[in-house]
């Protein structure tokens, strides 16, 4: 009989961590699940068992972070995959956006996260198992979107640093996934997870028509079911396998197979000059 694996998420409150969450306890796993409101968590998933661990942490405080992992394996006996999903999309030009709202987006998407990976990993490294999926985004792997290029660096800095993470682990028997999603309906593109620009620059037309896009035609019409992307999580932790990288949507196959051939466009057009460039050998 295998013994069902024990789930660290964080932004369980809502969107895909909270399908998620569903569906791991429907499925007897063990779950500690963050929220900045836990409450809000607790009237998502309300249920009394003690298979589910509802818990408020912050991700900016390391020692919120610390408190919620240590607490999660006291009481639930351990720590086998966690689910880094916390994040919020943030819109705006680049030049438009203050350093404070550019700062505040890696702060959670990146930074918070790193804080998470800091202190889950001894525990990961000291019983030679664990999985850490990490959720990027499409955007994290093709930023030609106007106005996202503060979302996708952070989104981009997550891809970077998990290849890293995945390469530091392996050695210790650990597995790290950077997750790619596409449009999936959840809530992702309401208010409450997309913060605007406070100081919007009138001629940034393109800025505003995308920023209409999301909020008024694709909202609400994503062609992701979050339900089937949950299952293939699910079923991804228990690969003997798993990949480093994992896209999620036929939309974010299409949209990468796009960017793979502009970059190898680009090494074509430019290949016999930039490989000139080296020193020439005697």
């Amino acid at each position: 009989m295998t013994t069902k694996k024990i789930w660290f998420v964080t932004g369980a409150s809502k969107g895909l961590g909270l399908t998620l969450v569903q569906q791991l306890l429907t499925a007897g796993y063990a779950v500690a699940a963050t929220s900045r409101n836990v409450e809000e968590l607790k009237r998502a998933v309300p249920l009394n068992t003690d298979q589910f661990l509802p818990l408020q942490m912050d991700l900016s405080s390391e020692d919120s972070v610390r408190q919620a992992l240590e607490t999660t394996i006291s009481t639930l006996g351990g720590l086998d995959v966690v689910v880094n999903n916390a994040g919020y999309g943030q819109v705006g030009a680049l030049e438009e956006l203050s350093d404070q709202e550019a700062r505040n987006n890696f702060e959670v998407n990146v930074f918070g996260m790193l804080n998470v990976i800091r202190y889950a990993t001894p525990h990961l490294r000291q019983q030679g198992a664990g999985h850490v999926f990490n959720i990027s985004s499409i955007g994290g792997f093709m930023g030609d979107f106007p106005g996202w290029g503060i979302y996708c660096a952070t989104k981009f800095a997550v891809a970077g640093l998990t290849e890293s993470y995945a390469a530091e682990v392996k050695p210790f028997g650990v597995h790290a996934t950077v997750v790619y999603p596409g449009y999936f309906r959840t809530d992702f593109l309401s208010a409450g997870s997309m913060g605007k620009p406070q100081a919007p620059i009138d001629a940034y037309q393109s800025v505003r028509d995308s920023q209409t896009a999301h909020e008024q035609q694709i909202n609400g019409n994503q062609p992701g079911d979050p339900q089937k992307a949950a299952e293939l999580l699910i079923q991804v932790s228990e690969s003997e396998n798993p990949p480093v990288h994992l896209l999620l949507g036929e939309d974010a196959y299409q949209m990468a197979e796009r960017k793979i051939e502009t970059v190898h466009h680009d090494m074509q057009q430019w290949q016999g000059a930039a490989t000139a460039t080296g020193f020439v050998q005697a």
